[in-house]
């Protein structure tokens, strides 16, 4: 029989053994249905496996828009801009509440389908909901960016933290007993810069902060999904292009349906008919949207700073002007081509920035290792099965945050965000 001291410290050493283990959820216990990854980012939950969530009118909300920038007003009321002032929602509990800001995904718009979900989420438990645009979007960077050039993480959260303290100040009647942060994909990564500058600045000392699948090393989540692009899909040639295939198949399928309804539910619905997408087309539709979304930064980034990269130097755009050749022109700029000619040349310039894997190293979550092992209040939730993953990432997210991590093994990107088991957990996560 071992001493009691004995003892003591074996049952120590479990405990500590166990704290520093993350929270891997099986496959089958979990229950989530969807084992592609490219589906589940698609489709995502089915219905009937959602969460209950409050209807739009049973919610006090509201749109804003603060005025952050006033050095820009005046170019961009010259310009074909309507965005002069950052907009963002806000959702109010009728008494004092918690408040939680969500930090929106790559180009994403505060009012856009996952901020919405995760507002009506943390609305029913109680909190009261800041909707956030992701600083990537065209409305953020025209209003907010200080130097409209995204992808510097750093100067995304400072960008970001300005915002969310004049969005504070625009109500200061809002009764808050205290403050939480959360983003998915892209805004999770932000949420975490976005952490360890409060640490500091403390104008909200954030209780909690949740990181839903964020990219670990920005650059590889940004090559994986730019690489869907050039997935070689069948029935595609000269005279059938990706378009007209899937708009093939969704006219099928909506005319032997009887109706138009386009939603998540649908999506769900027509990857279970003999119309659905392979693989293939699947990873191309995904890295699709993802270009278009690096198109929008691309041409943003280039007018609003004049680089006439883009748009020529001198060009009078108005609100009448066609951005077809334009948008054409910057489709044909993947992010490859964004971080060379606009990103580095900006970072290098106002920080006498060096390599490009020292930018990345810069912009990732490595860069936030040790404050991530110290920080018991930031946490994230992820999918072993992530597209945005790379080789040694679920590595580095065990080591940086040991039992705080709590990984799915499928639901592809945030395919998994609207499933009862994670919304539980995300609950149950910021009420401690």
């Amino acid at each position: 029989m071992p001493s009691l001291a004995r003892l003591a410290a074996l049952l120590g050493g479990l405990v500590f053994c166990a704290s520093a283990a993350a929270a891997d959820v099986d496959a089958e216990s979990y229950g989530f249905p969807l084992a592609n990854p490219f589906e589940a980012t698609i489709a995502t939950t089915p219905p009937q496996l959602r969460p209950a969530l409050p209807a739009d009118d049973a919610i006090d909300q509201r749109d804003y828009a603060v005025r952050i920038r006033p050095d820009r007003e005046f170019e961009l009321l010259k310009n074909f801009w309507p965005v002069t002032k950052l907009q963002y929602r806000l959702a109010q509990q009728k008494g004092r509440a918690p408040l939680i800001f969500i930090i929106a995904g790559t180009g994403a718009h505060y009012s856009s389908g996952t901020p919405e979900y995760l507002k009506k989420l943390f609305y029913g438990a109680g909190f009261h909901v800041v909707q956030l645009s992701s600083p990537t979007s065209y409305d953020f960077m025209a209003a907010a960016s200080r130097f409209a050039t995204p992808g510097y993480t750093p100067d995304d959260a400072d960008d970001l933290y300005r915002a969310m303290q004049a969005v504070r100040a625009q109500h200061p009647k809002l009764e808050v007993s205290e403050f939480h942060l959360t983003g998915y994909s892209l805004g999770g990564l932000h949420a975490a810069f976005v952490s360890q500058l409060d640490e500091t600045r403390r104008a909200f000392d954030f209780k909690r902060v949740l990181l839903l699948n964020p990219p670990v090393n920005l650059y590889t989540s940004i090559t994986n999904l730019d690489r869907l692009v050039q997935t070689q899909v069948e029935g595609i040639d000269n005279s059938t292009n990706f378009y007209d295939l899937v708009l093939g198949k969704l006219t099928r399928y909506f005319n032997e349906k009887g109706y138009l309804d386009i939603n998540e539910a649908m999506l769900y619905d027509f990857q279970q008919s003999k119309e659905k997408l392979s693989d293939e087309q699947m990873a191309m539709l995904i890295g699709t949207v993802f270009r278009f979304a690096a198109a929008d930064i691309v041409f943003s980034s280039d007018l609003l700073n004049r680089r006439g990269l883009i748009t020529p130097q001198g060009y009078r755009i108005s609100e009448g002007t066609s951005l077809t050749p334009f948008f054409q022109l910057a489709l044909r700029c993947d992010f490859d081509c964004y971080i060379a000619e606009q990103l580095v040349p900006m970072w290098r310039a106002r920080y006498d920035g060096g390599s490009l894997n020292q930018l990345i190293d810069a912009a990732s979550l490595y860069a936030l290792e040790d404050y991530l092992k110290g920080s018991d209040k930031v946490a994230v939730m992820h999918n072993a099965d992530d597209l945005i993953l790379g080789p040694g990432d679920i590595g580095f997210l065990r080591r940086a945050f040991g039992e705080r991590l709590t990984l799915y093994p499928r639901g592809g990107h945030c395919g998994n965000l609207n499933y009862r088991v994670n919304s539980d957990a995300m609950l149950e996560f910021f009420r401690g």
